[in-house]
């Protein structure tokens, strides 16, 4: 494992991660190949060597060579098993009695959700209805939904911070809605078995969320720039970078993760961001390009007549809320800044 990759989850396990909580108990994680999900396993792992925690964790994964590239490290771990199946058709089957769920598995590559809206609607509403079915049938302890704070659309608030009760506009004739409605109504249907079964549901509405343990191929625009920042090239924006941008360091969300699991409220949505790491695309490029590059590249624009083709996010600005979620007891400690020197180092390192 990386060494930058290793020390941040040795930092988070030896700091709010509730680990005393959690010994001896079995999780299982979708998605797990996905940057949030592979790295909550990598903690629970990992936190099993260096702190005796005794954690089962059950691996959900559609492409198996991927999932033991990903997690060559452990492939020897007996703790660790995987389950080989599509959300959208296959149902969960495995041996182990499950304490708690992470359900982390979602489409989130920008140009798919405009090419195959179908697609990611109904793996995204009938992925979720299959692990519902599952806590639903095995009485878990509680699950967690990895939403996102796409859901809130288009808000155009200025004057305070958005809460979980304030939701916002999606324009129902772009095929890219699939991905913000398709949250929506997962979410719908995450507290819709909370009250009808009484699964024990709540929804992580994360920001965006990165730092070490991306995936190689990953390109979303915080990795860009992040390339950017380590070749010398200056970073390039196709769009005005307007939108107000919500951020989370990885090992933060991974912490929200494991509190809500333990302390959230069933039905229940969270914001899970840093209040302090809040700007525009822009700022943050300029940013990346002064701060953490100390000058060497810069910000420029090349914004192409059929940028509204390519799957990029209309224009919000909002400011997430994360009371909600500090009022459980916890506490995001890393900046945007030190985000990306942490990224950059990562990379590096890869």
């Amino acid at each position: 494992m990386s060494e930058v990759l290793k020390k941040d989850i040795h930092t988070l396990l030896h700091g709010d991660f509730p680990a005393e909580e959690i010994k001896g108990k079995r999780f299982l994680v979708t998605g797990a190949t996905g940057l949030v999900g592979s790295l909550f396993v990598k903690t629970l792992l990992q936190g099993n060597r260096e702190l005796g925690l005794d954690c089962i964790v059950v691996a959900v994964v559609r492409n198996p060579d991927k999932a033991k590239d990903i997690f060559a490290d452990y492939l020897d771990d007996e703790k660790l098993s995987f389950v080989v199946c599509d959300l959208a058709t296959d149902s969960i089957k495995t041996e182990e009695t499950i304490d708690y769920i992470v359900h982390a598995a979602a489409v989130t590559i920008s140009k798919d959700m405009v090419t195959y809206p179908v697609d990611n609607i109904m793996i995204s509403v009938l992925g979720t209805r299959n692990v519902l079915e599952f806590a639903r049938e095995h009485a878990v302890k509680s699950v967690v939904y990895l939403s996102s704070m796409e859901v809130y659309g288009q808000l155009f608030v200025t004057d305070h911070k958005i809460k979980e009760d304030e939701l916002g506009y999606i324009d129902l004739a772009a095929a890219r809605s699939c991905y913000p409605e398709g949250k929506r109504m997962c979410e719908c249907l995450c507290n819709a078995y909370a009250t009808q079964y009484g699964v024990n549901v709540m929804s992580a509405r994360l920001a965006q969320t990165f730092g070490p343990g991306i995936l190689k191929n990953e390109n979303r625009v915080f990795a860009q720039f992040a390339k950017s920042a380590i070749s010398g090239t200056d970073i390039v924006l196709h769009t005005k970078g307007e939108s107000e941008g919500n951020y989370v360091y990885t090992m933060d969300a991974i912490c929200a993760i494991a509190v809500l699991l333990l302390r959230g409220e069933k039905g229940q949505a969270y914001n899970v961001s840093n209040v302090e790491s809040h700007m525009t695309i822009a700022e943050m490029g300029e940013m990346v390009a002064t701060k953490v590059a100390g000058g060497r590249i810069k910000l420029v624009f090349d914004i192409p007549e059929d940028a509204d083709k390519l799957g990029y996010a209309p224009t919000t600005k909002m400011h997430l809320d994360n009371s909600k979620m500090c009022a459980l007891g916890w506490t995001p400690r890393v900046s945007l800044q030190q985000t990306y020197e942490r990224l950059i180092a990562y990379m590096c390192e890869a």
